[in-house]
């Protein structure tokens, strides 16, 4: 047997061992309201997914009528030392960050300590004028000119980096010189340094560091209570493991990555459960007014009057003839998917310690077994 063989034999049996594993943990979050036959159809497409993709761990939840109704965790947390994930396991979030975040902006809205329409400038001084005026509003919906990771990585933090920012405004560094991509308004480009800023624009608009405010108006007022940032350095209970699929199938651990300087875009941890919390808060208007939660699920304009499919931290999109808010994140480690039916009074939240997966695909399945839709 070559040596390639056999770690396809040694992913294969990996696989096997993830199927087996797929049972739900116990969670004291569990309740009655969905019917047996949907958790077990839920099993059965979770443990499919993981087999199929060679995943160690998941945690799924689902909120019926603005409540938790079901969760669980399925697999490992941590291969090495087979720790069961749970309801309760913290999985990185990725950008599943980004609608944590503009909730944050918008409670500051609502009092009346942010203008979303106002330069950035008269909040984050640190931020250097551009040619154009920048506003809250833009970098909330992507249209405000600010550059993504580059694609050949240059100027931007490297994979595999454990350097540590420690406030906003050493983040800002990563960007802040950088010429716009476009004038802001013109263009829809996704940018998760946009959200670093609108995080700087937090700090200066509360007089409070960004994690902070986060902690205390967000996680708090939802119940939230293991959600925080991901800090590398740090021991943190219930935290996964993080892991890779290299290109011949195995299953690895991920690569080093301290996300401090982008906390506000892809630099939070959370778990199932609070995350379903999060979605019923934000359902039954406990973290924003219905005005400022109407403003964020409502697709943004370009200048022309293009629409975008987002509004102000979230992806507007129909798929099965519902409207559905959702957001997907992916990093080292992480594959993650939220998805709120504000019709319904219902969310959906996947999370995965595994890049490269599609969480989305899992997410729309479990869509599809709670409310009995066909494709």
């Amino acid at each position: 047997m070559t040596p390639l063989s056999r770690i396809r034999t040694r992913a294969t049996r990996t696989a096997i061992l993830f199927a087996l594993l797929a049972s739900p943990g116990a969670t004291p979050a569990q309740q009655k309201s969905l019917p047996p036959e949907k958790r077990a159809a839920i099993d059965k497409s979770v443990s499919g997914f993981m087999a199929a993709n060679s995943v160690p761990g998941i945690s799924a939840a689902v909120v019926l009528q603005g409540e938790l109704a079901w969760s669980a965790g399925y697999g490992m947390a941590d291969l090495e030392n087979y720790v069961p994930a749970t309801s309760a396991t913290l999985f990185r979030l990725g950008s599943i960050s980004k609608p944590l975040t503009a909730t944050a902006a918008l409670q500051l809205v609502d009092r009346g300590k942010l203008d979303l329409d106002a330069p950035v400038q008269k909040y984050c001084s640190a931020f250097p004028q551009k040619d154009s005026p920048i506003t809250t509003r833009e970098l909330l919906g992507h249209l405000g000119g600010i550059r993504h990771y580059n694609k050949d990585g240059k100027g931007d933090i490297p994979e595999d980096s454990a350097r540590h920012f420690a406030t906003m405004q050493e983040s800002l560094q990563v960007f802040a010189n950088d010429p716009l991509v476009a004038k802001p308004g013109t263009k829809f480009n996704y940018s998760t340094y946009g959200y670093t800023l609108v995080g700087c624009v937090i700090e200066g608009a509360s007089a409070q560091k960004f994690t902070d405010y986060a902690a205390e108006n967000v996680f708090r007022s939802a119940a939230m209570d293991h959600t925080q940032a991901d800090d590398f350095f740090a021991v943190i209970p219930h935290r996964s493991r993080w892991y890779h699929k290299d290109e011949t199938g195995a299953v690895r651990n991920a690569g080093v990555l301290d996300s401090s300087y982008k906390i506000p875009g892809g630099g939070f941890i959370s778990s199932a459960d609070d995350l379903a919390r999060f979605a019923a808060a934000l359902l039954a208007d406990k973290l924003v007014t219905r005005k400022s939660r109407d403003l964020m699920w409502t697709a943004q304009k370009l200048v022309d009057g293009s629409p975008t499919r987002y509004g102000l931290g979230w992806f507007i999109v129909t798929e099965h003839q519902i409207q559905l808010i959702a957001h997907t994140g992916s990093q080292q480690g992480a594959s993650t998917a939220l998805v709120l039916i504000p019709d319904r009074q219902a969310a959906v939240v996947v999370l995965i310690n595994m890049d490269g997966v599609d969480a989305a695909k899992l997410c729309d399945n479990i869509l599809k077994i709670v409310f009995d839709l066909k494709d």
